[in-house]
């Protein structure tokens, strides 16, 4: 895994760089926050200041998707840590000062969270695209019923027969068919 460290070198930047190499991980440190992360970014465990907040923010957004697990590195809890923490959107906290307990179970379980928000993000978006042909292909079986004074299965069979007559997707034919139908009435309401 590459990980990257915005973190000063203080006792716990060196700390938590040597507990990373001992685990196994690549590891590069980067203080100040840049306007970008490296390309290949994995993990980035990440000093939550209030002071370069906005920064750190700024360089975890422009990251290309999917964007890496992000694990927070905080000194005290107060409602204003809580809410940055938040809004980095970490998927685990590291307390200072950092010990070398905790730091491999933090990362398996921030990345195997990390993980499961990415599959769930991927199903929510094919539900999401499957729910958008349904209504198509429900809609086209409604203009088809209309134009041809048929049932809903004697629809759906015509706009089969057409979508595999023509080497398409039940879907594509339903859009084509709400395409037509839309230019069509609106030619017709022109007149």
């Amino acid at each position: 895994m590459s990980v990257i460290v915005v973190h000063p070198l203080d006792q716990d930047g060196k700390a938590l760089l040597d507990q990373l190499n001992r685990i196994g991980c690549r590891t590069e440190l980067v203080w100040p926050p840049t306007r970008t992360l490296p390309p290949g970014t994995d993990i980035v465990i990440a000093g939550v200041f209030f002071e370069t907040q906005n920064e750190l923010k700024t360089m975890l957004k422009r990251t290309k998707a999917p964007s890496p697990t992000v694990l927070a590195i905080v000194n005290y809890e107060n409602p204003a840590m809580l809410q940055n923490v938040l809004e980095l959107g970490a998927f685990a906290v590291i307390s200072k000062p950092i010990r070398e307990f905790g730091m491999l179970i933090n990362l398996v379980v921030a990345r195997s969270k990390w993980e499961e928000s990415i599959q769930l993000a991927d199903k929510t978006i094919r539900l999401q695209k499957k729910i958008v042909a349904q209504k198509n292909i429900a809609t086209a079986k409604q203009i088809i019923m209309e134009l041809q004074s048929i049932s809903e299965s004697e629809a759906y069979r015509v706009l089969r027969s057409k979508a595999m007559a023509k080497r398409v997707s039940i879907e594509e034919m339903a859009v084509a068919v709400i395409n037509a139908n839309d230019l069509l009435s609106k030619g017709i309401d022109r007149v």
